[in-house]
């Protein structure tokens, strides 16, 4: 006589749990053209200036903005670094880009928060001194320098997300809008493009609802009509197979007024 064995047996691994294991859904990075950041700081970019030339704008499948390959000379060996930028609005091949404390302020330059007017549209914003960008990189995104605190160091940027933030103002970012804008205002109009574009992204598309599942599958799953059955708020203690649809709501519903 054995034991049931329904408690191991029954269910499956929701999606869910597969995406943190499975190489499946692994990022697609073999065709990329390499991490996008600023310069690595140094004694010239903190006390004056570097110049450098773009010398292609290149697209970066998976990436919906393009990215300028700009070269500078190595201010310590006889070589040129290449580095890859986030490409602004009005950038071209052949156009000088400047790097520094005392750059001018003008499109695709690199400058410290501090020497920044408020008002300003910047892009590819730190998050702290040296960190290379973090902020406002997606095609068509900028954050605009709101305010400059002088006795704490502290500058105020409005993100693309409509929020407010507090970054120290020794942190660089680049003048000006990501270029590639508008690309959303355009229809995708058929599954074969949105086949495309997440196929050079990772394997997250098609996206099936968890009420169109079978119970096996989801915990939204079954039924005779597609309906959850339960409360779609889910604690952020539960195990994984069950922490499906709001996890740890604070609330839930449309946003009003």
């Amino acid at each position: 006589f054995s034991r049931p064995r329904s408690s191991r047996t029954m269910g499956k691994y929701v999606q869910a749990q597969r995406r943190g294991k499975s190489p499946v859904f692994k990022a697609h990075v073999r065709t990329r053209k390499g991490a996008v950041k600023l310069r690595s700081i140094d004694y010239a970019e903190r006390r004056g200036y570097v110049r450098g030339v773009i010398k292609e704008i290149l697209h970066d499948p998976g990436r919906g903005a393009p990215v300028a390959k700009i070269q500078f000379l190595n201010a310590y060996r006889y070589k040129r670094d290449t580095e890859l930028m986030v490409a602004t609005e009005g950038m071209y091949t052949g156009q000088f880009i400047y790097c520094g404390k005392k750059a001018t302020l003008s499109v695709g330059n690199v400058l410290p928060l501090r020497q920044v007017p408020e008002g300003t549209i910047v892009c590819n914003v730190e998050a702290r001194p040296g960190d290379r960008g973090q902020f406002a990189r997606g095609s068509g995104c900028f954050a605009v320098v709101i305010a400059h605190d002088e006795d704490k160091g502290t500058t105020r940027i409005r993100l693309p997300s409509g929020g407010k933030k507090t970054v120290p103002s020794d942190v660089r970012a680049q003048i000006g809008v990501v270029a590639g804008g508008g690309r959303t205002d355009k229809p995708l109009l058929k599954a074969g493009r949105a086949y495309h574009k997440y196929a050079v992204k990772r394997n997250c598309w098609p996206k099936i609802r968890g009420v169109a599942k079978n119970p096996v599958e989801h915990p939204f799953g079954g039924g005779n009509h597609q309906h959850i059955g339960r409360p779609s708020t889910v604690s952020k203690e539960r195990p994984a197979g069950r922490k499906v649809g709001l996890i740890g709501a604070r609330r839930t519903g449309r946003l009003r007024g």
